[in-house]
């Protein structure tokens, strides 16, 4: 077995040189007078209704595109306020499912933007001033060479109305738009429901007054999301329904696990476990914990919930299962032994049994991280029965990226099961479990078979979710369940990803603390670990990108024929590259096939809808080829055509099933064929990594964010490489060491000892 390598080295950063032209239709496209005059006509009545409705102070504004549209085929010069680009008053975004006139279903972008009455004024003129001048100039049809001739020609008659850049931006404006509306939820509240309001010019509790609906402070979470009545939900859809922007049930209920007790078992037997030292501490937010149990002095436990509140002797067995799993799992589990040894545990029950308010733990989970900023990795068991929404992310979510985007941990939350009686197969995944930033897991059998009771992804029908699957246990007999302690009455058979996710919380935590590894490369190194050369990027959005190896062992080293290695960098500008990884040539060749996993924690903004993800890295990695103007580039092994100097015609929505643009989680694989061809080496011999960093928004400031980059490559004929790699890399200028496991655990236990000064 080969130890895994980590390559300290000097990333170039440059910024994004090139400025994009005048826009123009796409080829073969046309655009005409009375498409635009019925946009027009459009926002003149939704102008008209907002004269009426002058509650929000603005205008609320629906863009229903023609179909999926890239961050540069957005409104450019139709409700543009001043100087601002009209991407800047968008508020939320969502996907619409329509079918054409011959039965085709297309999937479709809206965006809702704030702007201001006189906005919709000028845009009702811009849309029939350049309709009028291709009525009067192009017949009422303007096609797209037509419109390449006046963008690089300015074939364009001086009209002082419309600058030649507000004509094309206007006419590829009206191209991509299908219609204006204004949007309104119709939803039937029955519960008590977490709402999020579109951000207008007045201040929510005065907004909410101005209906009858008067809330505290505490029912508000970040200005727009708040906790409502059935009768107060009610007022608002009455009165004003095109407020709403997003909406789900408050209440949830905790997955049943399937479970068999055993009298015989651990009992209160206090030997099989010695006192806690300096072991890594793991973060449990859960249902209560047990402190019976033999494993107690492990635990550190908080009860979260207000003293008033009752609680049952079944409120403490989840909660104390899960624990159970990361303090001492293999003890009764020797199947799933890992290598990883025990760790203790701080436990914050904040549910119990019979479920909880989203919205009271919402306000707890921040409260309880900011709190305890020693602890890296926090484990979540707890899933809703509901199904997430297809338009935007739980709010339970949504607050576990922000916490992660904001401090430096990382959550690893169970995919949820499904309730008595239903098909995971047909059922998606349960809040958090949506959550981006996070792990998040679901269960396979002991056969590495997807779980009866799992659910399925994809997150906002495009984001890979579950990211990776481990053995949860499923089946009637006791062998095919995990053995828990729950309490000190016995063991227990269980099964569900509630206890799939502590696992991997082990394992992440070994990583971070014991390996001294940062979250994003701990991240990846999973993620990389349960792709599996032979996966053929068929992503099942019930077991993600692969099921985990149970050895640690397996994780931080590799086979002899493989050389895995980590990169860290940060990216401070559009492109942070290196051209200066050497790859062993053997015959004026590269024997390897490659893979890579990219990952890194962006902001996030829920009230984006499903375009939720602040920040895009997008990955290269290949063979460095320099060009006849002595210009280098990448050969990416995935073929990726983003971003590509020249004329690259590359839709969004094939980038974001081919690229997997805007996910926060990039790998990328070549595949292995029956007949290994060793790739060319071209003159320098040399490989380079490229990350291009872009922003959603304008107006958003871009700031330095850390990416971990896993790299790995399989001789094609079994040889062991490893040695000519590590001198080819040290003799290019990189610090190249071994992870090496005894060395780090040492180097651990070293960290951890208390010193006393004499």
């Amino acid at each position: 077995m080969n130890s895994i390598l980590q390559l300290k080295g000097r990333f170039e950063q440059r910024p994004n040189g090139s400025t994009p032209g005048l826009p123009k239709l796409p080829k073969g496209k046309t655009v005409t007078s009375d498409h635009l005059k019925e946009l027009a006509q459009q926002i003149l009545t939704i102008l008209r209704y907002w004269q009426t409705n002058t509650d929000i102070g603005g205008a609320l504004v629906s863009v229903h595109y023609k179909q999926i549209v890239a961050k540069s085929n957005r409104l450019k010069a139709v409700l543009a306020e001043g100087s601002k680009p009209p991407t800047d008053s968008i508020k939320g975004a969502k996907f619409i499912w329509e079918k054409d006139e011959s039965g085709k279903t297309t999937q479709k972008h809206v965006f809702t933007h704030f702007v201001k009455l006189e906005t919709l004024e000028k845009s009702v003129n811009l849309l029939n001033n350049v309709a009028s001048i291709i009525d009067i100039e192009y017949d009422g049809t303007l096609t797209s060479e037509k419109c390449e001739r006046i963008a690089d020609k300015s074939e364009y008659y001086n009209d002082e109305m419309v600058s030649r850049s507000a004509f094309l931006k206007t006419v590829v404006d009206g191209y991509y738009v299908e219609r204006f509306d204004v949007d309104r939820a119709d939803e039937e509240i029955t519960q008590d429901s977490i709402i999020t309001i579109y951000e207008t010019g007045v201040e929510t509790k005065k907004l909410l007054a101005k209906f009858g609906i008067n809330i505290v402070d505490d029912r508000i979470i970040d200005g727009t999301t708040l906790r409502l009545t059935p009768d107060e939900a009610k007022l608002l859809y009455n009165n004003a329904s095109y407020l709403v922007a997003m909406s789900l049930t408050d209440f949830s209920e905790i997955n049943r696990d399937d479970i068999l007790d055993d009298i015989n078992g651990f009992g209160d037997n206090v030997t099989l476990i010695p006192e806690p030292s300096t072991e890594p501490v793991i973060g449990v937010i859960d249902t209560q914990f047990n402190d019976k149990v033999y494993f107690k002095n492990w635990v550190e436990y908080t009860n979260m919930l207000d003293e008033n509140i009752p609680l049952s002797e079944d409120d403490y067995k989840h909660g104390t299962a899960v624990s159970y799993i990361i303090v001492d799992g293999p003890q009764g589990n020797p199947n799933l032994e890992d290598g990883c040894g025990r760790f203790r545990v701080r436990h914050f029950g904040v549910a119990t049994h019979n479920g909880f308010s989203s919205f009271a733990v919402l306000r707890l989970i921040r409260d309880i991280v900011a709190k305890n900023r020693d602890i890296k990795v926090w484990n979540l068991s707890l899933g809703s029965k509901l199904e997430i929404k297809p338009n935007f992310i739980s709010p339970e979510a949504a607050e576990l990226d922000r916490i992660q985007s904001e401090y430096d941990v990382i959550f690893v939350v169970a995919g949820t099961n499904t309730p008595d009686g239903m098909d995971g197969r047909d059922m998606k995944i349960g809040s958090p479990a949506d959550s981006l930033n996070s792990l998040v897991v679901n269960s396979v059998d002991f056969r590495g078979k997807s779980a009866t009771y799992t659910r399925s992804g994809p997150v906002l029908s495009f984001f890979n979710k579950p990211d990776l699957s481990y053995y949860g246990g499923d089946g009637k007999k006791a062998e095919d369940k995990i053995v828990v302690c729950r309490d000190n009455m016995g063991a227990a058979y269980v099964s569900g990803t509630s206890f799939a996710a502590p696992w991997v919380s082990r394992k992440l935590a070994y990583l971070i603390h014991i390996m001294g590894m940062s979250r994003e490369l701990a991240k990846a190194l999973l993620i990389d670990s349960a792709a599996k050369w032979d996966r053929k990027d068929d992503i099942s959005h019930r077991i993600g990108y692969g099921v985990l190896p149970k050895n640690i062992s397996d994780i931080v080293h590799s086979p002899d024929e493989e050389i895995r290695f980590l990169m860290m960098g940060t990216s401070e500008e559009y492109e942070t590259y290196t051209y200066n990884l050497p790859v062993p040539i053997v015959n004026n060749a590269h024997p390897f096939y490659a893979k890579a996993t990219l990952v890194y924690f962006p902001q996030c903004n829920r009230n984006q809808g499903v375009d939720y993800t602040s920040t895009e890295m997008d990955i290269h990695f290949g063979r460095l080829v320099i060009n006849k103007k002595n210009k280098a580039t990448i050969k990416p092994i995935d073929n990726s055509k983003q971003a590509e100097d020249g004329l690259v015609t590359l839709y969004e929505e094939d980038a974001r099933k081919m690229y997997r643009k805007w996910d926060n989680v990039k790998h990328i694989s070549e595949e292995i064929k029956d007949r290994a061809v060793p790739r060319k080496a071209y003159d320098s011999g040399l490989w380079g990594l490229s990350i291009k960093t872009k922003e959603r928004t304008t107006t958003r400031t871009k700031e330095p964010l850390q990416f971990g980059v896993v790299v790995t490559l399989k001789e094609m004929n079994g040889v062991n490489r490893i040695d000519d790699f590590i001198k080819l890399c040290m003799a290019r200028g990189w610090l190249v060491s071994r992870l090496d496991v005894q060395n780090q655990i040492d180097v651990y236990s070293k960290a951890e000892e208390e010193i006393t000064f004499d």
